[in-house]
């Protein structure tokens, strides 16, 4: 394989379409109020609103539940070495 030595670097945030630059950032705020101690609806109502986090018992089988899950692990993952993988794409 040849390398292109007088092509200009790609920052490696310009390779990724803005989808996944929106969920990097909520995975990193999602792990950032998890490491302080917050709630999982806590998490939740600062990345979506509380309007949108409903009160009560229903909150256990909510969508946002399981997203707010999903973007804490994704951040974990991201902590744990994860975001070397971003620098190489």
């Amino acid at each position: 394989m040849r390398v292109q030595r007088d092509a200009a670097p790609v920052a490696c945030w310009l390779l990724l379409t803005q989808e996944r630059r929106h969920r990097i950032g909520l995975a990193l705020r999602a792990l950032d109020g998890r490491l302080a101690g917050a709630s999982y609806r806590v998490i939740a109502a600062g990345l979506f609103g509380d309007v949108r986090v409903p009160a009560g018992p229903g909150w256990r089988t909510h969508d946002l539940r399981d997203r707010a899950i999903r973007l804490v692990r994704a951040g974990i993952g991201l902590m744990q070495g994860g975001y070397l993988d971003l620098l190489r794409e």
